[in-house]
């Protein structure tokens, strides 16, 4: 169906309305949103309110903590839970005193282990002498490399067969 002058100017009344392109094109009938959408841009039609601008993001205060369930208000009692491998006990953050190299001093064998805060004026490395395998140092080694974990009994050999398996 073509565009008569009665069906355009039907459009441009809806289309200062402020309907919407699929809501002219349902009460038009025959033409497609994507239609009404090109004959307006043809027409020059703008007369509609500018898009919604997003809203500038509100600071939220943090929540106040969760209280405490105690023992006796608990539902169920918690099991604990073991772990299937021994593992090592995780060694707490201790607060280190400001290493002795900067981003201009560090050089290829000092320990790049970062301490304070990168925007703060303080902020150093460690600068000891690092291994030759890595990065850090051997304090800071084993706090960044965690030893990896073994997946159960079976033997390299018998997994890889049975994951071979699953392609043959």
């Amino acid at each position: 169906m073509g565009w008569t002058d009665e069906r355009v100017e039907t459009l441009k009344k809806l289309w200062l309305d402020g309907l919407s392109a699929s809501q002219i094109a349902k009460q038009l009938g025959g033409v497609t949103r994507n239609a009404v959408i090109g004959k307006v841009h043809r027409l020059g039609l703008s007369g509609r309110a500018t898009p919604s601008q997003p809203q500038r993001t509100v600071f939220k205060a943090p929540r106040a903590p969760r209280p405490a369930v105690s023992a006796s208000s608990a539902a169920a009692p918690r099991r604990a839970i073991e772990p299937s491998m021994p593992s090592q006990p995780i060694q707490p953050y201790i607060a280190e005193e400001p290493g002795t190299a900067t981003v201009l001093t560090l050089g290829a064998h000092m320990c790049k282990w970062p301490i304070g805060d990168p925007s703060s004026d303080g902020f150093t490395f460690c600068g000891r002498r690092s291994d030759r395998e890595g990065p850090y140092c051997q304090d800071h080694a084993r706090v960044a490399y965690q030893p990896q974990q073994k997946k159960g009994a079976r033997s390299g050999a018998s997994e890889l067969a049975r994951s071979l398996r699953r392609y043959i």
